[in-house]
């Protein structure tokens, strides 16, 4: 193990997983402060994963038609 070939391509490899754990940590990071982003602006009711009146009103709509059908599987007479 004295060919310097063999010093060099461990160093390489070394080298590439360390700038791939260093990419994926970054990629990460990056993800992490778009989530962060997002959080913030929806407590300003700046963001589009706020729901809207419209939405909220849907959402209730839908709650109730599952009520109904709910109610309609176990027989009961509304």
């Amino acid at each position: 193990m004295t060919d310097p070939n063999v010093y060099i391509t461990l160093a390489l490899s070394g080298l590439a997983g360390l700038a791939m754990v260093v990419a994926g940590g970054l990629s990460g990071w990056r993800g992490w402060l778009t989530l962060r982003r997002m959080e913030l602006a929806a407590h300003d009711g700046e963001s589009p994963l706020a729901p809207t009146a419209g939405a909220r009103i849907e959402i209730a709509d839908l709650k109730e038609r599952i009520k109904k059908l709910e109610a309609i599987a176990a027989g009961v007479d509304l």
